[in-house]
């Protein structure tokens, strides 16, 4: 599978955290077992902080306040057969977030990073967990797809 992968970085002091090629590998992996396309995929990817996601949380999701990750599936809209690509979608980051929340479950930064990271994967992929037993299934392919990489809550 062939993946185009529009990386950024608009928080400074997580270069340490953030390894672009890492990144693409992982996700292009990701992809490679759990979805097909004929045509290379294009996702956007942005790295961000707590007050720069709280305003796109605000605006799109109506809650007021910063989370984790945030994911735009272009499936779940009409045009996202635009050019040459199967456009999946848009993942937002907040770099903050993780390191916090890297803390409040006791595990390392880079696993909770490819946590969300996967988190937004399934979301483009049309996972949700709304109803509870979607929840369940996503949390269980989540962790399926960490494991296969070596990322455990241990970690």
């Amino acid at each position: 599978m062939e993946l185009i992968l529009e990386m950024s970085l608009e928080i400074e002091g997580f270069d340490n955290l953030v390894n672009e090629d890492e990144i693409k590998e992982y996700v292009e992996k990701v992809l490679t077992k759990e979805y097909e396309s004929e045509v290379p995929v294009y996702i956007s990817l942005l790295f961000t902080g707590n007050n720069e996601i709280q305003v796109i949380n605000r605006e799109y999701r109506d809650k007021d306040q910063p989370t984790d990750v945030i994911s735009f599936a272009y499936h779940e809209t009409e045009d996202f057969e635009i050019g040459p690509y199967d456009t999946l979608g848009d993942i937002v980051v907040s770099l903050e977030r993780v390191v916090e929340q890297a803390k409040e479950y006791n595990h390392s930064e880079k696993r909770e990073l490819y946590y969300v990271l996967t988190h937004g994967i399934l979301h483009l992929l049309g996972y949700d967990h709304i109803e509870e037993e979607d929840k369940i299934e996503m949390r269980a392919k989540e962790e399926e797809i960490l494991g296969t990489f070596g990322y455990t809550r241990e970690m």
